[in-house]
């Protein structure tokens, strides 16, 4: 049996933690083919949603793929989303939420390529943080 994503159950669950505090839950999604969102609104290959109820008509989030209508410009659109290309779900108020790692395949290496010379270990990096930013809005920063 294949195991199933806990990425729709996430979504589902910080969609409704925003929703019952009051807040805007906003869907960050990297636009691909598959994605159905108006494409005047997509900057540098992304999108961001207001998923809130007030926003939305007939909101679902399946395992595979997140639907709605919205009015965007005072024009109703349908939208869909695959879930695979959902970066983040957050609420607008905070910033609090999730964003997920990028789920696109890594390249196969070429079965002839010669393997690469060993590199010898140096001093581990000390990562250090960005530094807060003065006033503005909160931002997610993904923290591996």
């Amino acid at each position: 049996m294949a195991e199933r994503s806990t990425k729709p159950y996430l979504i589902r669950a910080i969609h409704e933690w925003a929703c019952d505090s009051g807040l805007t839950p906003y869907l960050s999604v990297k636009v691909d083919e598959q994605t159905r969102v108006p494409v005047e609104h997509v900057k540098d290959g992304e999108i961001v949603l207001n998923l809130s109820y007030d926003a939305t008509h007939k909101l679902t989030i399946d395992h595979d793929l997140i639907r709605f209508s919205a009015r965007f410009g005072g024009v109703s659109r349908e939208c869909s989303i695959p879930v695979a290309a959902v970066q983040g779900i957050f609420a607008r108020e905070n910033g609090q939420g999730l964003f997920f790692p990028d789920e696109t395949p890594a390249q196969p290496a070429a079965a002839d390529a010669a393997p690469s010379p060993a590199v010898p270990p140096g001093p581990p990096e000390d990562p250090k943080p960005d530094p807060p930013s003065p006033g503005g809005r909160p931002r997610l920063q993904v923290v591996k």
